[in-house]
């Protein structure tokens, strides 16, 4: 190695080069379905086999390509989608760099068949370090064409050495599937993955109904709405979830322009910004922004792999989704009150016959969940001047000294001295003169009791009263009729596995060692996440320490809650409403598993004070 300037020959320059947009079997299906795509295709096709590096292969009936376009395509910045620099500020295509197929070339066997139609079809093979040009045969084929790369890296070892096992390969390059799925929804997509039928997408009538049949079961997908905003030079679909569905992450918010998935995240918080208040503490919205931009107000030539993108008025874009989210919410909200919600017709109540019982929960009925006759509270609307008082003067919570609380993984019980005094007794049996006054905004139900109004939290009662079930009773167990199979990424998962496989049993997650995989054999009755989340879950108890009992317990309790937005008839929201009284909590108010009051009180008095009335 000496210090002087040397150029490096050309097929080491176009490998290394070639780093910088292929780094992985996704990255393959990411440039083959940009080119498929513009090539108008209206069905396209992904096969995957060995995690994408041994192939990965995508096909289309688009326009296919002459013998002279086919000699050209593999060389460095051979494209036709521009001409000149300027042109940069036009460009409506997803590729135009023209390295994609030369940066395959270069670390991988690149194998094209092509047609235009005519009645023939034409086959072009090459690979890394191969002579220059590469032989062009016959081959037989219609319209279109089918690009495939084998052997990635094999040329590389060094490479190839970093590579995630198939598993999670092929789930990136499924990944990458999707993402192109949900920008075009008027394309057919379908995914194989080692000859196994994954995924088909058919060509779906908007950016909606795309979403959710690629991303949401049939229960989640009826919540989806979609609205229209715009401003100079763009214009935007935002494709959400209302509060009846959310994550405990942001994997499920995805930001595109003019077709690309680019990470922005003032954009992803715009999402946030414009739902705030909808969904618990901690959670996030799921949806899609996608932006369509004038080109000369975007730069999307910014990384190579165009992963971002830079915007002239960013500013502008993020006000106009945040403003048009906060606009349709409150129309939603008064919809919610004229019993204009959800997908089905009945209701979330003591008597459902949906998954869990009289004792895990209060049952969800069999059509969904949905807002029945009560509205905003059937008792009086004015009820709203009450909370709103309530929050204007909300009473101090100040944690107690020397209380510990008695799981070490939530926040401890707080008050103040009065409403110590005030507070019923959590153990009596019967609650005289305790009344159902109604619901508001989808979140609280409204308890009168004596002289004082009761704003109880649902979700974070409900969650508070399972929890408690949770960590005193054994967890229903249910067996799975198709165990749920998966590959770990790393040992430290599997040792984490085999260690707790016992403790797991004992909150009701049997799983079982295979060859080179584990299974799921059984879950917590009611469980309901799908494969993906129910594997993450189960994997990110490695953090949970000591603790794991309990974050498993709140983990199930969060999930089984009755939700933001679900409606609770009258016997329904009583039983609840004695079950948060009668909590064990010491001196103070009870908390969710995350820290949060269950419920607030307001007096009389304190109302009349509030609205001038004596």
């Amino acid at each position: 190695m000496t210090d002087s300037i040397r150029i490096l020959p050309p097929e080491e320059a176009r490998r290394i080069a070639a780093g910088e947009v292929i780094d992985r079997p996704a990255a393959l299906i990411r440039e083959f379905l940009d080119n498929a795509i513009d090539s108008g295709a209206s069905n396209i096709e992904v096969l995957v086999e060995g995690g994408g590096s041994v192939k990965a292969e995508v096909s289309d009936d688009g326009r296919g390509m002459s013998k002279e376009d086919l000699e050209l395509c593999w060389l460095p910045h051979a494209t036709s989608k521009i001409r000149c620099l300027d042109d940069l500020d036009t460009a409506e295509t997803l590729g135009f760099r023209g390295e994609a197929l030369a940066a395959v070339a270069a670390v991988a066997r690149l194998e094209i068949v092509t047609g235009t139609g005519g009645g023939s079809a034409l086959r072009l093979n090459v690979g890394p370090g191969e002579a220059n040009p590469p032989v062009i045969t016959q081959a037989g084929r219609t319209n279109g064409s089918t690009v495939r790369a084998l052997n990635l890296f094999d040329t590389l070892p060094a490479r190839k050495r970093f590579l995630k096992r198939d598993w999670s390969e092929a789930a990136l390059c499924r990944q990458a599937f999707i993402e192109k799925a949900l920008a075009f929804p008027v394309i057919t997509f379908r995914y194989t993955q080692d000859g196994k039928p994954k995924d088909f997408l058919p060509a779906a009538a908007s950016k909606k109904d795309r979403f959710a049949a690629a991303l949401l079961d049939e229960k989640e997908g009826c919540f989806l709405h979609e609205i229209h905003v715009s401003g100079e030079g763009f214009s935007v679909d935002v494709v959400f979830g209302g509060p009846e569905i959310f994550r405990n992450d942001r994997r499920m918010l995805y930001v595109f322009a003019n077709g690309r998935r680019i990470q922005e995240y003032s954009l992803m918080l715009a999402m946030e910004y414009g739902t705030q208040g909808w969904f618990p503490n901690g959670t996030h919205p799921v949806g899609a922004v996608y932006i369509d931009i004038d080109p000369a107000l975007a730069d999307f030539n910014i990384h190579p792999a165009k992963r971002e993108a830079r915007f002239r008025d960013p500013g502008a874009i993020s006000h106009a989704i945040s403003a048009g989210l906060r606009n349709f919410s409150k129309s939603y909200n008064i919809k919610v009150g004229s019993r204009e919600w959800g997908c089905g017709n009945a209701a979330i109540g003591s008597g459902g016959q949906g998954t869990g019982n009289r004792d895990w929960g209060l049952g969800i009925g069999e059509q969904g969940t949905g807002i029945g006759d009560r509205g905003l509270g059937n008792r009086d609307r004015g009820l709203g001047l009450a909370v709103e008082a309530l929050l204007d003067n909300p009473p101090a919570f100040a944690p107690l000294p020397g209380k510990e609380n008695n799981s070490g993984y939530f926040a401890g019980n707080g008050n103040d001295s009065s409403a110590a005094e005030e507070t019923p007794v959590y153990g009596e049996s019967k609650y005289a003169g305790l009344q159902y006054a109604g619901s508001i905004f989808g979140l609280f139900i409204l308890i009168e009791w004596g002289d004082k109004l009761f704003i109880i939290d649902q979700h974070a009662a409900h969650e508070r009263i399972l929890y408690n079930r949770f960590l005193s009773e054994p967890i229903p167990m249910q067996e799975l009729l198709v165990p749920v199979i998966f590959s770990t990424e790393s040992f430290d998962d599997d040792k984490f596995l085999e260690t707790k496989r016992e403790e797991l049993a004992r909150l009701a997650v049997v799983i079982n060692r295979e060859e080179n995989s584990w299974r799921i054999d059984a879950l917590p009755a009611g469980w309901r996440l799908s494969d993906t989340e129910t594997v993450k879950k189960i994997l990110d108890l490695r953090n949970a320490g000591e603790n794991l009992t309990e974050r498993w317990a709140a983990t199930l309790c969060c999930h089984q809650a009755v939700k933001d937005g679900g409606y609770l008839d009258s016997e329904a929201a009583l039983s609840l409403a004695k079950d948060v009284f009668a909590l064990p909590s010491g001196d103070g108010i009870p908390r969710c598993p995350h820290g949060r009051p269950v419920w607030t009180q307001i007096s009389r008095e304190a109302l009349c004070k509030a609205v001038k009335r004596s």
